[in-house]
Parts: structure tokens; sequence; C-alpha cells
């Protein structure tokens, strides 16, 4: 499960990156993230 997490972490962090930098929008955004919270089994989101 702590490796799951992890690859969640990271996989939410560069998506971060990814809307910084403008190279995606805030739509899709929010659509991969829900989709990687769902893959992963995440019912929450702390950072909104």
């Amino acid at each position: 499960m702590k490796d799951r997490l992890i690859r969640y972490s990271m996989q939410i962090a560069m998506l971060g990156q990814l809307l910084s930098l403008a190279l995606i929008t805030e739509k899709e955004f929010t659509l991969i993230k829900n989709k990687l919270m769902h893959d992963y089994g995440i019912i929450s989101d702390l950072t909104s």
C-alpha cells in the first residue's frame, strides 16, 4: 500500500508541474487527477 501511495503522489506531482507549465488545462488536470484517484483507490483529495 505504501508503494502505491508513493507512486500516486509522484504522478500527482508531475501532473501539477504540467499544469503549472501550462502544458495541460485545468479541465485536463481535473480529469486526469480524478482518474488517478479512482485507479489508486484514493477517496479524498485534501489538496483542493
